[in-house]
């Protein structure tokens, strides 16, 4: 990725904000149809592609998921661009996936299911905004 234009890395940035906003719709979803471990899979997954478009904007990479998170802690939370509390979101998401997907009989239920996705919501509107100005300073 570090060989991409500005107007390339701009395309791909809108296009995983984009993602991470349509991944919410497919955890809803999956909450709707009871699926909750799937719906917490793709909270996790909407917050990832928002961080990975956070970080592509600034041509940070990371080569894996707990990359990605430290990036965002590295670059973002450890200087105050992103509060901790916000930036806690995609490591608690994280194990929560982690968890459902590989570990044996555990099961998210709705109230869990609700609460992250008012807490993925928060963290993809934090960074979304993030972006954005990002791109409104960029621009001028």
């Amino acid at each position: 990725m570090s060989g991409l234009d500005d107007e390339s890395r701009k395309a791909l940035v809108d296009y995983r904000l984009e993602r991470a906003y349509a991944t919410m719709e497919e955890a809803a979803v999956m909450t709707e149809k009871e699926f909750y471990n799937a719906a917490v899979n793709r909270l996790y997954y909407a917050c990832y592609y928002a961080t990975e478009a956070l970080l592509l904007k600034h041509k940070i990479e990371a080569k894996s998921h707990a990359g990605v998170k430290a990036m965002l802690g590295l670059h973002f939370v450890s200087k105050g661009l992103v509060p901790v509390p916000i930036g806690k979101i995609l490591s608690t998401l994280y194990e929560k996936r982690q968890s459902g997907d590989y570990d044996d009989f555990i099961y998210c239920d709705k109230e869990m299911t609700d609460d992250l996705t008012i807490q993925a919501q928060t963290f993809i509107d934090y960074i979304g905004k993030l972006v954005q100005e990002d791109s409104t300073e960029s621009n001028n």
